[in-house]
């Protein structure tokens, strides 16, 4: 049984992806552009937003900072102005390493902001809309870094748990409003965030690659769409161990 309504005729839709300047969001705002939807792009990065509307036809690009509620606002409404709005995706992120040794309060707030507040940001703009319409849908990226805790992942994992959580908790209280809500918790794909690590990726796949498994999971009314499953699942098994054998897992695949 599908946990939302199956979203597979993009042709005339309007959707609203957030963090689509690179990566995950900009081969999904492509996707969905060459399936015939209506895309509007934010980002921070102005110039990689005209970038995009140069190479898509019609697409319109809304500059704003995720973390600051006035500029996610100002974007929606001119976002809501140009008609119904079927879609909001959630995928603005920020990434550094951290471990607890090093412990940096400036940039845990900072991965809270962007990674969480934002996307807060983007609900209280968006959901009174969608909840009012009967209709819409709201998709938030997370990471198979917030299934538990993970080395290095001290600022950047808590924030994908809370995001995880989030979804779970606006799923259960929307689920007779006909807003659906997924979860998109990727593994490792081929981003400029990725691109920081300085360690061997396991099943390492590309943004054009994810954008397919987010389409294909939409198209079949997933909940949670999580992917490469040849990598997620390993990580949702090792969730299921108790602290007494997961701790000691995670430190000899990891090394740390």
């Amino acid at each position: 049984m599908s946990l939302n309504p199956p979203l597979t005729a993009w042709r005339g839709k309007t959707v609203w992806l957030v963090g689509a300047s690179s990566g995950i969001g900009r081969a999904t705002a492509h996707a969905l552009h060459v399936r015939g939807a209506n895309v509007f792009v934010s980002a921070r990065d102005q110039q990689a937003l005209d970038v995009f509307a140069a190479e898509h036809a019609g697409a319109v690009t809304l500059t704003l900072d995720a973390g600051d509620a006035a500029s996610v606002k100002t974007a929606a409404q001119t976002v809501l102005a140009a008609g119904p709005l079927d879609l909001v995706l959630y995928c603005a992120g920020y990434y550094r390493e951290m471990r607890a040794t090093e412990f940096d309060l400036d940039e845990m707030l900072r991965h809270q902001q962007v990674n969480y507040v934002g996307a807060l940001h983007v609900l209280d703009a968006v959901l009174p809309y969608f909840v009012d319409r009967k209709a819409g849908h709201v998709s938030l990226v997370s990471s198979v870094a917030g299934y538990r805790g993970l080395p290095k992942s001290l600022a950047y994992g808590p924030t994908k748990a809370a995001l995880i959580n989030l979804a779970e908790t606006l799923y259960v209280d929307l689920q007779d409003s006909r807003v659906g809500v997924s979860l998109i918790c990727p593994g490792f794909v081929e981003t400029p965030l990725t691109a920081q690590n300085k360690f061997s990726m396991p099943a390492l796949i590309s943004p054009e690659q994810a954008a397919d498994a987010i389409l294909n999971g939409w198209a079949r009314g997933r909940f949670e769409i999580h992917f490469p499953k040849r990598f997620t699942l390993w990580m949702k098994a090792l969730g299921l161990l108790p602290a007494a054998l997961y701790f000691p897992v995670i430190r000899r695949f990891t090394g740390l």
